[in-house]
């Protein structure tokens, strides 16, 4: 924990805010208005700002043209079943069969339409991008900011709860 007194301005422009700590990680921030909370601060003068933001993707294998098709199908198949259950229940007749019925033509004709178009996607990159992966921002770090007119309660609350 870093004490600090930069002055930010976050969303409202008429609000001036200090920084009064920063953390490594998100869960020690949220540890820090966690605390506060329990001990009746008015939390909805805190804010916690992500710095040193970077966007990470990290790659997690090769991709072809049938896996491609694969994972396209598995998607297709869910939301074909999804929208089948749901239109067969309204069938006034027997609405749970009707619905688990389309759900299963749903499903198949999902897997085959979804198959169908993750293989075409793949085969239209033609190499450029054969490899899946997954997206995610990161953050440097993690400022603890209060509205200065309560930013030396908070850092007194805050210093207290460390002694204990």
């Amino acid at each position: 924990m870093n004490p600090a007194s930069s002055v930010a301005s976050t969303g409202n422009p008429s609000r001036s805010r200090r920084t009064i700590t920063s953390y490594e990680r998100y869960s020690e921030a949220e540890a820090a208005v966690d605390r506060l909370s329990d001990r009746k601060f008015p939390v909805e003068h805190v804010a916690i700002i992500a710095s040193d933001l970077r966007f990470v993707e990290r790659v997690t294998g090769r991709l072809n043209a049938g896996k491609a098709g694969l994972a396209s199908a598995g998607s297709g198949a869910l939301l074909g079943a999804a929208l089948g259950y749901f239109f067969g229940l309204f069938n006034w007749v027997d609405p749970l069969v009707s619905a688990l019925a389309l759900a299963l033509y749903g499903a198949v004709l999902g897997a085959v339409i979804g198959a169908v178009v993750g293989l075409i996607g793949q085969l239209a990159t033609r190499g450029r991008r054969d490899f899946s992966s997954v997206s995610a921002m990161e953050a440097g770090g993690y400022e603890l900011v209060v509205d200065e007119e309560v930013a030396d309660d908070a850092l007194r609350v805050l210093q207290s709860g460390q002694q204990h």
